[in-house]
């Protein structure tokens, strides 16, 4: 894909968040002194090594928005192209806001979580009726639109107009509690909340952002989450604690998830050799308001999935068992089978529920959540 992102006119050195110093300066009231010793080494790493990505110097509080929007529950490098996408077809605020439903979760189809595009959608029609498309200058006003919280309002606020507020997220708890060496549970809100206030008082007044996205870059790519981090790698390595101690596998503490509920569905991939017949889910709830392929619960015999068919006053031809395949989200886990059915016609149907899509219509209109993923690619072949 052609990268047609292009970087905000103007004179970079005139912005906030990047006339940053050779010498750091942090707030000096009541410094902790472990943390104290990280600013300077962390900034001056942070600028040697940073990845190139293409929302980061952008000098852009739109870019900085949808990429950590883009980035909860999602690994950096699958969502570049994500990203150059949405940027190039909806370039700013105003596009967002006035974007069709189905162009807009088209755009996200395969990031999965819709809600947080939703969500942005409707800040978007906020920031267009009430700051004039641009996104505030404030943290406060930014926490406050739908979607966005401490930790987004943080990066766009440090990132993009250089305001001293700290950017928490998964990797700075891991960072920060290896370096304290805290044993506190990073899943409690308290414990964030008490992290924001720690890093807010040392959080260097020139270059915020740089600071938020090198704690960011640190556990990214060496302070990681799963194997062993790259401590002989770190900038920091001297002053962490844990790193000092040995506890590194130990920090930080979670308190255990609660275990997903597990449910059976089984998905019919029914076709007349031309077309793959989808359909609309409820506006509320899981997958609200995306397309998916016909599917029950439960695990259907290949009897009782012709029978279902039969019910939707199709005609069944041929019936394939298609691979078992499973879906994670946050709260459930599906474990699906799966059946290709061969119709006689799918214009025949009287199910208003159904629409019968083409390999092109189902490509450019109808956005079909990643959980369906292992039976998508059906809908691209010839039926036998």
């Amino acid at each position: 894909m052609e990268n047609k992102i292009s970087v905000v006119q103007g004179n970079p050195d005139n912005h906030t968040g990047n006339r940053c110093s050779d010498q750091f300066t942090p707030n000096e009231s009541k410094n902790p002194p472990v943390l104290s010793g990280i600013v300077s080494p962390l900034i001056k790493w942070y600028r040697e090594n940073k990845r190139i990505l293409p929302w980061r110097d952008q000098n852009n509080a739109y870019y900085t928005w949808v990429s950590e929007i883009m980035l909860q529950q999602t690994r950096v490098e699958a969502v570049k192209p994500y990203f150059i996408r949405f940027i190039t077809e909806l370039p700013d605020v105003a596009a967002l806001a006035s974007c069709p439903e189905k162009k807009l979760m088209k755009l996200w189809e395969g990031l999965g979580y819709y809600n947080r595009v939703r969500n942005m959608q409707a800040a978007a029609c906020t920031v267009v009726e009430e700051y004039g498309g641009k996104l505030p200058e404030s943290y406060e006003k930014l926490v406050s639109l739908k979607g966005i919280g401490s930790y987004t309002a943080g990066a766009i606020a440090s990132i993009a107009y250089g305001i001293p507020v700290p950017a928490v997220d998964g990797n700075v708890l891991r960072v920060v509690s290896r370096i304290t060496e805290s044993r506190e549970d990073i899943m409690k809100q308290s414990v964030r909340r008490k992290m924001e206030q720690t890093l807010k008082e040392i959080m260097p007044s020139d270059c915020p952002g740089d600071f938020n996205q090198a704690l960011m870059e640190l556990g990214a790519v060496i302070c990681v989450p799963n194997g062993q981090p790259k401590c002989q790698e770190c900038p920091v390595q001297k002053i962490c604690r844990a790193h000092l101690h040995d506890t590194t596998e130990d920090i930080p503490v979670k308190a255990p998830k609660k275990a997903r509920k597990i449910e059976n569905r089984t998905v019919l991939v029914i076709q007349d050799g031309e077309r793959t017949a989808i359909q609309k889910r409820p506006d509320k709830g899981l997958l609200a308001g995306l397309y998916e392929l016909p599917n029950v619960k439960g695990i259907l015999s290949a009897e009782e999935a012709v029978k279902a068919v039969e019910k939707m006053n199709l005609e069944p031809l041929h019936i394939e068992e298609l691979e078992p395949a499973k879906h994670i989200f946050s709260h459930i886990e599906w474990r699906m089978t799966g059946y290709r059915i061969r119709v006689s016609s799918l214009e025949t149907n009287r199910n208003s529920k159904l629409i019968f899509a083409d390999k092109k219509q189902s490509d450019r209109q109808y956005a079909i959540p990643a959980a369906f993923g292992a039976y998508v690619k059906y809908m691209k072949e010839e039926t036998r």
